[in-house]
């Protein structure tokens, strides 16, 4: 007798584990989804039209800096850098791309 009322108390056990579990990786997933998904597709980067926009956004911080405009001009030099980084981001990804085995 004690065996079958020690048997719900474990199969109860289990199960809420098994609950849990299957909910953190629910929800693992659900935070890791955008990034599984964005690595699967192609990304192309236009390296020359981002330094074009990088170079036009610091010459415009350059002209809100001379006007006086200082967080307008550091806005657009924070824009600027971000873009640089991306270009960088895209030279590092085709520098380190594995090649396809020549055939």
């Amino acid at each position: 007798m004690t065996t079958h009322a020690m048997r719900p108390r474990r199969t109860l056990s289990a199960l809420a584990a098994t609950t849990l579990l299957a909910g953190g990786l629910l929800l693992g997933q659900t935070v890791t989804a955008a990034p599984a998904q964005a690595a699967g597709k192609t990304v192309t980067c236009d390296i020359a039209k981002m330094r074009a926009d990088s170079h036009a956004l610091r010459a415009k911080a350059a002209k809100l800096n001379k006007l006086g405009a200082r967080e307008e001009a550091r806005k657009a030099t924070a824009q600027a850098n971000a873009i640089d980084k991306r270009i960088r981001a895209c030279q590092d990804a085709d520098d380190h791309a594995t090649k396809p085995f020549p055939g």
